[in-house]
């Protein structure tokens, strides 16, 4: 028992403990994870970062939520829910696995398949919730496998788009295009509440000045760091490991300079979309 309570889950992100009385303390880190693999390089301040902007968006959002408090810089305390396994994702851009997918015949999208396009209308795309490879699952699964009733999964998916929505117009007010977004929802009895984290590891960022369809954008999330690891051969040789059944390979660390550029852009989405100064 460490003095924070009872590990319960130490995560790609953040470390769980139970503190008792229905009670969780999120202790954000400084760990960052990429293609659902954790990596060697810490990121500075990401945590407190994480905590700040998951606190802003539960405060502002005005949707029922298992924040309790926070304390200190990188810690949340929360009201204990029977998590639903699975991670709601609204896309409102083509990019990313659904572009992959696509290009791959396995989703289909009335639109040109153009990178990084406006989708016609914010799509529910939610996925299975895994340590090691998150996949798609319909809405039949979820039904055929009792993860939700029919009701509870329609209100999912309006709250989710509609969120998606509020949190789109705040970032483009800021300067900012919200390409995606991941929610995760719990259960308090009968009551689902909006849960988990909700900051850059959970949505895509672009600065609107530099968006062009057709190309990579520049990112103000955990792209930045995904590209990279995509430029050095890490993502294709994950891929093949993964394919083959293969021991993964060792993710590689990364540079200085990324770690600096990847913090120096977490503080700036932070204080442009919050109106808040990170100290």
């Amino acid at each position: 028992m460490s003095k924070e309570g009872k590990l319960l889950k130490k995560g790609k992100v953040k470390d769980i403990y139970d503190i008792g009385n229905d009670k969780l303390l999120f202790v954000f880190s400084d760990r960052i994870s990429a293609f659902d693999v954790i990596l060697p390089s810490l990121i500075p301040s990401k945590g407190e970062i994480l905590c700040k902007f998951s606190e802003f968006w539960f405060n502002t959002l005005n949707v029922p939520n298992h924040m309790i408090k926070v304390i200190d810089k990188n810690k949340m305390v929360v009201k204990k829910l029977s998590m639903i396994p699975i991670e709601f994702v609204v896309r409102g851009y083509l990019y990313g696995s659904l572009y992959e997918r696509l290009m791959r015949g396995e989703v289909q999208l009335n639109i040109k398949p153009e990178l990084a396009c406006k989708l016609p209308n914010p799509l529910f795309d939610p996925t299975t919730k895994s340590m090691d490879k998150d996949l798609p699952i319909s809405r039949s699964e979820i039904l055929s496998k009792g993860l939700l009733r029919k009701e509870e999964l329609t209100w999912i998916e309006k709250i989710s788009i509609e969120l998606y929505n509020k949190m789109a117009k705040r970032c483009e007010d800021a300067g900012f295009i919200m390409a995606d977004v991941k929610f995760e929802f719990g259960k308090d009895g009968d009551k689902i509440l909006l849960a988990d984290s909700l900051g850059p590891d959970e949505f895509r960022l672009w600065p609107k000045e530099k968006y062009s369809v057709g190309k990579v954008q520049e990112s103000y999330d955990k792209q930045l760091v995904r590209d990279w690891l995509i430029s050095v051969g890490f993502k294709k040789d994950l891929d093949e490991a993964i394919k083959k059944g293969s021991p993964l390979p060792k993710p590689p660390k990364l540079p200085d300079e990324l770690i600096s550029e990847t913090v120096k852009r977490y503080v700036s989405a932070f204080e442009r979309i919050t109106g808040l100064k990170f100290n």
